[in-house]
């Protein structure tokens, strides 16, 4: 009866254990979930927000200088939508590959679960002695 009641505790322990990962899996997903979809909205708007200005600011600009330097403004429109585009791209590209790795909590502690459960090493057994 002992032994079997030990074994029936450790596997309830690794039951539970496991499905706590499980929850902590699911709740990090929704999370990266949230955050994307809140990114993409809040991007979309300010793309959408930015391009009304922008065209406007253009025309506004072309209108202005339309009998005298149109040439000229018109270029230099497109060189500093350029740069700007570049730095954009270039930000974005860096927020991207600094955000945090998906899951990764969990995956940390799997690996501590899995170091709990593995084998100890000699040094620590011959210490118990």
């Amino acid at each position: 009866m002992g032994f079997s009641d030990s074994i029936g505790r450790i596997v309830s322990t690794l039951v539970t254990m496991l499905q706590t990962r499980i929850e902590l899996v699911t709740v990090e997903l929704e999370e990266e979930l949230v955050r994307f979809s809140t990114y993409f909205i809040v991007a979309l708007i300010a793309l959408f927000c930015a391009g009304v200005a922008v065209s406007l600011g253009v025309f506004l600009l072309i209108a202005l200088f339309w009998d005298e330097h149109r040439v000229a403004v018109i270029v230099s429109l497109i060189g500093v939508f350029g740069v700007a585009s570049i730095i954009i791209s270039a930000w974005l590209r860096t927020q991207f590959l600094n955000k945090p790795r998906l899951l990764e909590q969990s995956i940390a502690e799997f690996k501590k679960d899995v170091a709990l459960l593995g084998p100890q090493d000699s040094d620590n057994q011959e210490e118990s002695r």
